[in-house]
């Protein structure tokens, strides 16, 4: 899907687009979404009943995952998760399905390969045996499993959850109609629910939240977290403190599911976004796309900074536009709530003679 297209099929979801034609549209989706909300339920059914069988491997599992398209922020939780481990002397992999990876490592593994380059990332569309070669062959001894909600082939010990506090319920319907990949009846299956991007709501918001999902999931425990910015960096590794936003006006580009929650972040650090383009999620850049962007950086000041995500640039790798200084926003995880309760469920997975600090 291309980015004007994906615009326009979001905006239709999100009731965005008003007249007769969107309301017919949606009304299609709608009846789509009743056969794979069927499929969805009978294939969980499945797996509740044992009709289908989750393949246990022979090291801890431990999943992250949402239930929604996009945009909860995955990256930075799977390094944090990868991290918490690794810092406890834990040989650790991830595992992950790999979209858009035919031609090599997707943005998401050149993101987490930079950041703990001695994390090992295996993608592929069989996780099962992909779990078997970390074993086997790497000599793993916990597993991270990226995006593994709704891959329930290979069974978990944890089962992290994300829902994202700007845009939780990707609209309140499942695909197409909306963008919840299943009910949210079944955040009952999940171990803990990280709910992500705190600081970009009211308090009241963020409450009625915890409120609606204690009712969906009363039994699951719920951790309060924020993506903070760290630093920036550019296509050269060359680092530089965050005040630079602050400089001068800026402007910024993103290939994310939630774009808008990147500029948020942006204007929270007490930048002025000048300009701002969209791509969609996971775009894998193009030479003419590369043009353009120097086209574009050439009608901004000379010398105004551009910003991207780390999961841009890892896949242009330049330190700068036309005559505009290019960095990318560093960004990890950090839990404002709750933070004891994921550290117990994390360490919970590793045996008794395992618990390592």
């Amino acid at each position: 899907m291309t980015g004007g297209a994906r615009r326009q099929y979001l905006a239709l979801v999100r009731g965005e687009t008003n007249g007769l034609w969107p309301m017919v549209q949606r009304g299609g989706l709608r009846a789509a979404s009743v056969p794979y909300g069927v499929v969805v339920r009978l294939r969980n059914l499945a797996f509740d009943r044992g009709w289908k069988h989750s393949h246990r491997a022979a090291v801890p599992v431990v999943s992250v995952g949402n239930l929604t398209v996009g945009g909860t922020g995955k990256t930075p939780c799977v390094e944090y998760v990868a991290r918490f481990y690794r810092e406890r002397d834990v040989r650790v992999a991830i595992l992950s399905r790999g979209y858009g990876s035919d031609a090599g490592p997707n943005d998401e593994a050149l993101v987490l390969e930079e950041n703990l380059p001695d994390v090992p990332h295996l993608q592929g569309p069989d996780r099962v045996e992909l779990a078997r070669t970390a074993v086997d062959e790497l000599e793993s001894e916990l597993l991270v499993l990226d995006d593994g909600f709704q891959h329930r082939r290979l069974a978990r010990n944890l089962d992290l959850v994300l829902i994202d506090a700007t845009a939780p319920w990707g609209g309140g319907h499942l695909l197409p109609r909306g963008l919840l990949r299943e009910p949210v009846s079944s955040l009952q299956r999940a171990d803990l629910i990280l709910l992500t991007r705190c600081d970009q709501i009211g308090a009241a918001e963020r409450e009625a939240l915890r409120r609606f999902i204690a009712k969906k999931a009363p039994q699951t425990p719920l951790v309060e977290s924020t993506h903070r910015p760290v630093g920036l960096v550019n296509g050269d590794g060359v680092e530089a403190p965050l005040e630079v936003l602050q400089s001068a006006p800026v402007a910024a580009f993103c290939g994310l599911g939630n774009p808008e929650a990147f500029r948020r972040t942006l204007t929270d650090l007490g930048a002025t976004v000048s300009a701002f383009q969209t791509y969609p999620d996971h775009h894998a850049y193009t030479r003419p796309d590369v043009e353009a962007l120097n086209n574009w950086a050439r009608l901004l000041p000379r010398g105004s900074p551009i910003v991207t995500t780390q999961k841009d640039l890892v896949k242009l790798r330049l330190s700068a536009l036309g005559d505009c200084p290019l960095w990318a926003l560093r960004i990890r995880l950090h839990v404002v709530a709750g933070e004891d309760v994921l550290t117990r469920k994390l360490q919970s997975v590793l045996g008794p003679g395992e618990e390592r600090s």
